[in-house]
C-alpha cells in the first residue's frame, strides 16, 4: 500500500500524512511541483522527527511519477468528490496506490484519466470536501483493515 500525493499545497498536511505514513509502515509518493519548500529542512518542521522514519519517495511531476517503479506496482485509485464509488465498498488490495489531490484544487482531468479507480467519502449534501489528510487517514485505515496490513511485522499489539 502507498500514498501519493499530488502536488500538496499545504506543509502541515503533508506533515501530518508522512507521520501516518511513518507509523502505519506506508511509503508516500510526493508528485510536484509543490506549493512550498519540499527540502529535508523544510519538512522536518511539519513531519517532526518522523521525516527520517518515512519511506518518502519525490517525484518532480505526475509524468515522471507515471514512469516510476512505485506506479507499476499497482492500482492507482483516486479519492475524489467527483465519484459515487464509496470508499467503504471498494475492495482494495495491498499493492494499491491512494492517490490524493491538492487541497486548493484536487487533480486536473488528465491525471483523472489516467487513474484506474476512483472513490469518495460520502459527506452531507452541503459540504465541499474533508481535510486531505483526514480524507488520507480515513480510507488509508479502511485498506490496510481489509488487506490485513494493521498485521504487519512490527505494529504494537494492544
Amino acid at each position: 500500500m502507498r500514498l501519493a500525493l499530488y502536488q500538496p499545497d499545504i506543509p502541515q498536511n503533508m506533515g501530518t500524512l508522512l507521520r501516518l505514513g511513518a507509523c502505519l509502515n506506508v511509503s508516500i509518493d510526493v508528485i510536484g511541483p509543490t506549493g512550498f519548500d519540499m527540502s529535508d529542512r523544510a519538512l522536518k518542521r511539519s513531519a517532526m522527527d518522523y521525516l527520517s522514519k518515512t519511506d518518502l519517495t519525490r517525484h518532480l511531476s505526475f509524468a515522471q511519477f507515471l514512469d516510476s517503479d512505485q506506479r507499476n506496482q499497482g492500482r492507482l485509485i483516486l479519492t475524489t468528490t467527483k465519484t459515487d464509488q464509496i470508499y467503504t465498498d471498494f475492495e482494495f488490495k495491498e499493492t494499491d496506490i491512494l492517490l490524493l489531490g491538492r487541497e486548493s484544487a484536487g487533480v486536473p482531468e488528465e491525471v483523472v484519466e489516467k487513474v484506474d479507480e476512483t472513490i469518495t467519502i460520502p459527506m452531507q449534501n452541503d459540504m465541499r470536501s474533508l481535510n486531505i489528510a483526514v480524507a488520507g487517514a480515513m480510507i488509508l485505515g479502511e485498506a490496510l483493515r481489509q488487506t490485513t496490513g494493521f498485521k504487519a511485522t512490527g505494529f504494537k499489539n494492544k
